[in-house]
C-alpha cells in the first residue's frame, strides 16, 4: 500500500504545499538535475534484469550515452513478456500490474513497482489539491475528503490509483471500490451519484462526458426531478432544498453545482478544455486537466490557475521528438527520429512523447504515441519557470489528406462542438470516394436537421480551426468531409450489443478516430 501520509493530519498547509507541490517552484536548471540523478539511478537499478539487457547492451555513463545507444521502443518489443506477466525478466518485482485499453481489443499490461507506486501517488496528490486550489500554497483538502470517482475499476490505473490515494490523503471514495468494484460502470456512475445525494461531495474525478451529459439532462428536463422513496431520507431532502434555494436565487433551472458545492473538480479526457465553460457552469468550479498516461504514471498536470500543464520531474524520464523528425519516422520506418529534452523544446512547436520509467519499472525510451505542444516557455502569471504544454492528439489518431492537413481528434471534437448542436456521439474515419480521400463523419444528432446543412457547417468550424484544412478548398479545390446522420440510439445499442457480448469496459464505445471497417458497419447494421 501507499504509505500513509500524516501531514494531513497535522494541518500544516506549509510543508503539505511544498512536499507535493514544491516542483511548480523549480528552476528549468533544477529540473533537468533532478530527471538526470533519477535517471542515473534507474539505469543502476534495472541494468542487470534480462528485459533491460535487450535494449542496453551495455552500462550508459551519462544521458547522452543512454539515449545514443538505447534504441526507441513501443509495446510490441515488451509484448512477448509483460503480455504473460514475466516477472522473471524484470529488475524489481513489481507490486501492481494495471492495463490500458491498446488498439484492436488487446490490452497493454504494466508492472508497477511499490517506489514508483508511491512517487505517482505523491504526483496524484498533487493534482488533488491542485484542483482544489485558487492561489499558489492553498491546500484547500484535509482527511475525510469526500471524493466521488466516476473510474474505471482495477486494473486499469485509474482503479489502482484511486483507492491507494484515498488511503494517502484520507479521502472517503464514493462510491466505496471493494463494494462496487465488480458493478457495470454505468450503475456504479449512478450509484456515486445516488450515494452523494445523503453524504455530499467535496471533490469529483471523472470523465469529462460523463459530467458534461449529466448536466445537459439537468438543464434539458429544467431541474425536474423525479421523486421517489429514496429521496425522502432527512439529509437527502435537506440537500434539495438547500439545492432548490441556490436555483432561486441566481434566477435559473437547477443544476448539479446547486446539489454538490465542489472544492475541486478533476477531469479526465481529451475534450475536457472543449467543454471547460459547461462543466463550470453545470459543476461550478474550473477543472483541473492532467496528462496521465498507464504506462508512466503522471507526465503533467495544470497548476491552481487551470492553464498550461508543467511537466513532473520524479513519474518519468522526458524526451521529445520534434514534429519534422516524427513525420520522417512515420513516412520512413527505418528512420531513426532524433529527440529533445525539456531544455531544448520550442514554443508553439508539436512533439512526440518519449517517456523512460524511473523506480524499476521497465520501460526505456518508450513511444507512449501521444503528442503535446508546447504552449510557452513558462507560465508568468503563476510564477512558474517551466514549459507549458498542452495535449494535442494521438500518433495513430491522425487523418491525412492529400499531405495538406493532419486532422486529430480533438480538432474535429472542437469544431462539432463550436456549431451547437446537440449529438450523442460520432466517430470519422478516413475513406475513398472515386479514389480522392475524404473524411467521413458519423454522427447522431439528438434533433433532426438536414444532413447537407450540418455538413456545410462542421466544414466551416474545421476551416475556422485548421488553418490548412480552409487551404484544401482554397487552394486545391478539395471539399473533403462526408457526413452520415446515425438514427438515434444508435451508439447505445452498440454499447448494449458490446456489453452482451462480454467486451472489456474500455472497447464498449468505438473509437472517435479511426474505426475499423468492422465497427462501422455494426454501427450501421444495429439500427
Amino acid at each position: 500500500m501507499i504509505t500513509k501520509d500524516k501531514l494531513f493530519e497535522t494541518g500544516d498547509h506549509k510543508r503539505i504545499w511544498q512536499k507535493y507541490c514544491g516542483f511548480l517552484d523549480l528552476s528549468l536548471q533544477e529540473f533537468m538535475e533532478i530527471q538526470e540523478q533519477l535517471l542515473m539511478e534507474q539505469i543502476e537499478l534495472v541494468y542487470d534484469s534480462p528485459l533491460a539487457k535487450k535494449f542496453m547492451p551495455k552500462k550508459p555513463k551519462d544521458i547522452a550515452e543512454f539515449r545514443k545507444l538505447v534504441p526507441l521502443t513501443t509495446y510490441e518489443d515488451y509484448a512477448p513478456y509483460l503480455s504473460e506477466k514475466n516477472e522473471d525478466v524484470l529488475a524489481i518485482k513489481p507490486d501492481w500490474w494495471a492495463h490500458t485499453s491498446g488498439r484492436g481489443g488487446t490490452f497493454k499490461w504494466t508492472p508497477f513497482t511499490k517506489s514508483a507506486m508511491e512517487w505517482i501517488g505523491n504526483a496524484g496528490t498533487a493534482m488533488a489539491i491542485l484542483a482544489c486550489a485558487d492561489r499558489r500554497g492553498e491546500v484547500n483538502i484535509k482527511r475525510g475528503l469526500r471524493t466521488l470517482h466516476n473510474l474505471p475499476p482495477s486494473p486499469y490505473f485509474s482503479g489502482i490509483m484511486a483507492p491507494l490515494l484515498a488511503e494517502k490523503i484520507g479521502a472517503q471514495l464514493i462510491p466505496p471500490p471493494d463494494k462496487y468494484e465488480s458493478v457495470d460502470f454505468a450503475e456504479r456512475t449512478q450509484a456515486g451519484f445516488r450515494i452523494a445525494m445523503r453524504t455530499g461531495i467535496d471533490f469529483l474525478t471523472s470523465l469529462t462526458s460523463v459530467l458534461v451529459k449529466m448536466g445537459e439532462r439537468f438543464t434539458e428536463s429544467s431541474g425536474q426531478l423525479k421523486f421517489n422513496r429514496h429521496m425522502l431520507q432527512p439529509p437527502i431532502m435537506l440537500r434539495l432544498i438547500m439545492a432548490w434555494l441556490r436555483s432561486k436565487r441566481a434566477k435559473r433551472a437547477l443544476l448539479p453545482k446547486d446539489l454538490w458545492p465542489l472544492k475541486g473538480l478533476l477531469c479526465y479526457g481529451m475534450d475536457t478544455n472543449i467543454y471547460r465553460e459547461q462543466l463550470i457552469k453545470y459543476w461550478g468550479k474550473e477543472p483541473l486537466e492532467v496528462y496521465v498516461a498507464t504506462e508512466s504514471g503522471v507526465i503533467a498536470t495544470q497548476a491552481w490557475n487551470k492553464k498550461g500543464m508543467t511537466c513532473v520531474p520524479f513519474c518519468s524520464f522526458l524526451e521529445f521528438i520534434p514534429e519534422v523528425e516524427w513525420l520522417k519516422s512515420r513516412d520512413d520506418k527505418d528512420y531513426h527520429p532524433s529527440t529533445v529534452l525539456l531544455d531544448e523544446v520550442k514554443p508553439e512547436e508539436k512533439y512526440e512523447v518519449i517517456i523512460t520509467n524511473l523506480w524499476g519499472m521497465p520501460f526505456l525510451r518508450y513511444r507512449i504515441g501521444d503528442i503535446i505542444k508546447v504552449v510557452a516557455l513558462e507560465d508568468a502569471e503563476a510564477g512558474i519557470r517551466l514549459p507549458q504544454i498542452v495535449f494535442d492528439s494521438r500518433v495513430h489518431d491522425l487523418i491525412d489528406i492529400a499531405g495538406f492537413t493532419r486532422m486529430d481528434e480533438k480538432t474535429v471534437w472542437q469544431a462539432i462542438a463550436n456549431t451547437g448542436i446537440k449529438y450523442e456521439d460520432w466517430c470519422i474515419r478516413k475513406e475513398y470516394e472515386h479514389d480522392k480521400p475524404i473524411m467521413h463523419l458519423y454522427i447522431e444528432l439528438k434533433k433532426e436537421m438536414e444532413v447537407l446543412e450540418l455538413e456545410r457547417i462542421i466544414h466551416q468550424k474545421l476551416a475556422d480551426i485548421d488553418h490548412n484544412y480552409r487551404d484544401l478548398e482554397s487552394m486545391l479545390d478539395i471539399h473533403p468531409l462526408r457526413v452520415s446522420l446515425l438514427p438515434v440510439g444508435s451508439f447505445q445499442r452498440y454499447y448494449e450489443e458490446k456489453q452482451r457480448s462480454g467486451a472489456d469496459l474500455a472497447h464498449l464505445k468505438p473509437s472517435h478516430m479511426n474505426p475499423s471497417d468492422a465497427i462501422i458497419k455494426e454501427l450501421i447494421n444495429l439500427t
